[in-house]
């Protein structure tokens, strides 16, 4: 008996039942933003930039008006730090605006204003990682880069199963590789001229919108067909990314020194957290409570204003998280004597503080210090 030939049609792998569906559910539902009006480079490394650790909703005005103020990576590479700092004040993790600018003097240096095309000549420059490189690389190029944050790798591991711990060295390289296979197979089918771009951002999209980290709209998902997590009610336990570490509880108390109708302010050291921007005089103490003149007596040692302070009172208090610290600020109104003198530091009134760049905490103690003033009158 003659053996029935076996078809040459090998039946479609999940990679190829993976792109398909999700690229069509992109061009249905992907959201109207800003970036993706543009195939220009430059606007869409800073919106890489600045959604790093941010949500979309808060990156938009951020973004619209630094691409007003600063339309060009050359008006980036030349602008002042002042300047690119104020653009950024409330974004926080100001590294990123300084390595920005970095990269703009290399690119206007090194490749004559143009933003560069190869993936290795973007992934030198400051600031960017292999996930921004790619994702760069894909949008405005269309080459078939693969990306990983935490949206892709939260739709990866739900859509094909894999129960290890994303960040172990083995899972990660095995999940580099199905997003350079997924992204690969996108330019294959030839699905339009950006076909790497629109299934990078597809999945991006998705797990933006509906494989959220909590009450996954699974019902709602392109890929629940072909998705193990959903097939086997495993969409809580996937991703495994092990034990969150424990928050560390920080306190600050913050001394809003005002005379004449100004504030001492200082600005941070060129290195370090939150450097070049503007505070308040501040120290760390403990968890519990510590006699806040008493902490201000040590910090009259950064500004040789004389005289005990007329008055101390409470200004306001701000509670914010910055990663895995859970940080109280209390701030103290302080009014020095009229005899005190104003040298030994940066006074600035209200006005002149509004051209500064705070951290997000200072800016509220700022807006606080302003408000003082008129209750006063």
């Amino acid at each position: 008996m003659i053996p029935a030939l076996k078809s040459r049609t090998s039946p479609p792998s999940k990679t190829q039942k993976t792109v398909a569906p999700l690229l069509a559910w992109f061009a249905a539902n992907a959201r109207d933003l800003p970036w993706r009006r543009t195939r220009d480079p430059y606007p869409i490394w800073v919106s890489e930039i600045m959604l790093q650790q941010t949500q979309v909703k808060t990156v938009i005005p951020f973004w619209n008006r630094w691409l007003r103020e600063l339309p060009t990576i050359e008006a980036a590479a030349h602008a002042p730090s002042a300047k690119i700092h104020k653009l950024w004040e409330g974004l926080g993790y100001y590294s990123r605006v300084r390595n920005l600018q970095k990269s703009a003097q290399l690119i206007v240096d090194r490749h004559g204003r143009r933003f560069p095309e190869q993936f290795d000549e973007v992934l030198a420059l400051p600031g960017i990682g292999r996930y921004t490189a790619g994702a760069i690389c894909s949008i405005a190029f269309n080459q078939p880069t693969p990306i990983l944050d935490g949206n892709v790798i939260r739709v990866l591991t739900r859509v094909f199963g894999i129960a290890g711990n994303p960040k172990e060295k083995s899972i990660n390289a095995q999940l580099w590789a199905l997003a350079a296979d997924l992204v690969s197979h996108a330019r294959a089918t030839g699905h339009g001229d950006y076909s790497c771009s629109a299934f990078n951002q597809s999945l991006m999209e998705l797990g933006a919108l509906i494989c959220t980290p909590r009450g996954p709209q699974c019902q709602q998902c392109p890929l629940k067909r072909h998705c193990v997590a959903f097939k086997e009610d495993r969409t809580e336990s996937l991703p495994h990314l092990g034990k969150r570490p424990t928050a560390t509880v920080r306190r600050f108390l913050a001394f809003v020194i005002e005379r004449k109708g100004r504030f001492l302010v200082r600005q941070r050291p060129d290195a370090g957290v939150n450097a070049q921007l503007w505070e308040f005089p501040n120290a760390e103490v403990g968890a519990r409570g510590s006699d806040p003149l008493a902490v201000y007596a040590e910090l009259r040692g950064l500004s040789p204003a004389q005289g005990n302070p007329e008055s101390l009172q409470p200004l306001c208090t701000v509670k914010h998280s910055i990663t895995r610290y859970r940080i109280t600020l209390e701030a103290f109104l302080v009014r020095l004597p009229k005899n005190a003198g104003n040298s030994g530091g940066d006074w600035k009134t209200p006005a002149q503080m509004q051209k500064l760049a705070f951290t997000a905490a200072h800016k509220k103690l700022a807006s606080a210090a302003a408000q003082s003033i008129l209750t006063d009158r």
